[in-house]
């Protein structure tokens, strides 16, 4: 970021910390993956602090409706997190907050408003100030910059800006968290709440057993241990590293320091000639206030639970938690198991019914009503990741949904470094067929009316293609 943008950046927190602390009462309205709860919680808990009356309200996407209801709404603040950038030019009330990292609305200008004597929106996007909103900061850390401007106190919200940006991937690009995201990360470390460690970066590190700590690792898939329970039972008998302790299953965490160092330097052996070797190790980021196995000590599982409670209509559980209240665990793991049991049920629904489907600059495969629109993105991304799906081409997937038809698009960083932008891609051909859209450079989606699919892939296709030339 230059100094000058900074400097802009700096000016629009302090606009917008003033009008919070103004309001006589507000509405958030979030988005229900893990970041959009994580940016909830900030936005919910620095309200609270403050005094100020508030709802929470949880959205899957920005619809007709809900502007019309935004627009309507008689609260002094609505503030949007995680999600808002994307229809600026469509709000027309005073009182407006966004906090988000979503491609900007390329129609809304500054200080565009019916009410031409009052500025109507407070917009804080990364994108404003040259930041990359897919990989360098996410939604939960543009509220918690905001929040820690209203009061420096509210640095003990920075934990929930990591779990945000760990929920959202970024810390996939690399094997870290970048950009502004080590500013928010910085905080929360020196708050005691973040303890940055170097390690295996696998999912599962605090409660799967060993086993199946590989046999799941979709990404980064590892040969010979991804899918394969025998091959991992005999990867962990190798090494002379026993699966339990007594009756109970070890996991990653269990292990002694020479246990885990054998098996870590196996594993990048292993890796060392895949696509799974840059991504294998490095900082992992563990939540201290929490106790082993509880599933909310490690960022990336705590960002799963939250997931899996947004993504069956139990958004306000995730809100529960990071707000503090553990009773509401009970609840975040039935929709976990939910979660785990419907995105293996999808991925085989995909690989056993052979869904993926080519053309020259696109691949995509079409569920219906087999797989939840909720989840079909994470399924989409998992495919990429996994090398179950081309990594050179974009895959787009599309799931029946009650607005119409779901579509989510996924793509790796190499491709947005040869000039993809799926956010683009997914805005301009969703509104040639009359529907919406937006998102990021390797992850977006879209909404189209039932029936337009095939109009809409070849327009994707011909987007795609001119973005690769």
């Amino acid at each position: 970021m230059s100094a000058e943008a900074e400097r802009r950046f700096e000016a629009d927190l302090a606009k917008a910390a003033a009008a919070v602390r103004s309001a006589g009462d507000a509405e958030v309205i979030t988005h229900i993956d893990a970041d959009g709860i994580t940016a909830g919680a900030v936005a919910s808990t620095t309200l609270e602090r403050l005094g100020i009356p508030h709802t929470v309200t949880f959205e899957k996407q920005i619809t007709d409706a809900a502007v019309e209801r935004i627009n309507n709404g008689t609260a002094d603040l609505v503030w949007l997190t995680d999600l808002g950038s994307g229809y600026l030019s469509r709000f027309e009330r005073p009182g407006i907050i966004i906090t988000d990292h979503h491609v900007p609305d390329t129609g809304f200008r500054v200080n565009q408003t019916r009410i031409d004597d009052f500025t109507a929106i407070h917009h804080l996007n990364p994108h404003n100030y040259g930041i990359d909103g897919t990989s360098e900061i996410c939604g939960a850390g543009m509220a918690y910059l905001l929040s820690k401007t209203i009061d420096p106190a509210n640095r003990d919200l920075a934990y929930l800006g990591v779990i945000g940006a760990v929920g959202d991937f970024q810390d996939s690009r690399g094997t870290g968290l970048s950009g502004c995201n080590r500013l928010v990360l910085g905080d929360a470390v020196a708050a005691g709440d973040v303890i940055i460690e170097d390690d295996i970066r696998l999912f599962g590190r605090e409660t799967r057993p060993l086993v199946q700590l590989l046999q799941y690792c979709g990404d980064p898939s590892m040969p010979g241990l991804s899918g394969d329970r025998e091959g991992c039972v005999r990867f962990f008998g190798d090494l002379d590293i026993p699966l339990r302790d007594g009756k109970a299953w070890r996991v990653w965490n269990d292990l002694e320091v020479d246990e885990k160092s054998r098996a870590t330097a196996e594993l990048l052996y292993r890796a060392e000639e895949t696509a799974a070797g840059p991504a294998m190790f490095g900082e992992v980021y563990t939540i201290p206030r929490y106790g082993r196995g509880s599933g909310l000590r490690d960022a990336k599982e705590y960002s799963t639970i939250l997931n899996s409670c947004g993504r069956y209509d139990d958004a306000a559980t995730g809100l529960r938690i990071c707000k503090g209240d553990l009773t509401a665990l009970e609840d975040a793991e039935r929709n976990r198991e939910n979660h785990r049991r419907n995105i293996s049920a999808a991925l085989a629904y995909v690989r056993d019914n052979r869904l993926i489907r080519e053309r020259r600059f696109i691949q995509y495969f079409d569920s219906g009503p087999e797989i939840r629109e909720t989840i079909v993105g994470i399924v989409a991304g998992m495919l990429v990741n996994s090398g179950n799906a081309r990594r050179e081409l974009p895959l787009i997937a599309f799931a029946e949904s009650d607005e119409g038809i779901k579509v989510s698009a996924r793509a790796t960083y190499a491709l947005a470094d040869r000039g993809l932008d799926l956010s683009f891609v997914m805005k301009k051909a969703a509104e040639l067929v009359g529907g919406y859209g937006g998102g990021h450079r390797v992850a977006a989606g879209a909404t189209i009316p039932l029936g337009m699919e095939e109009d809409f892939l070849e327009i994707v296709e011909d987007l795609v293609s001119i973005q690769f030339i």
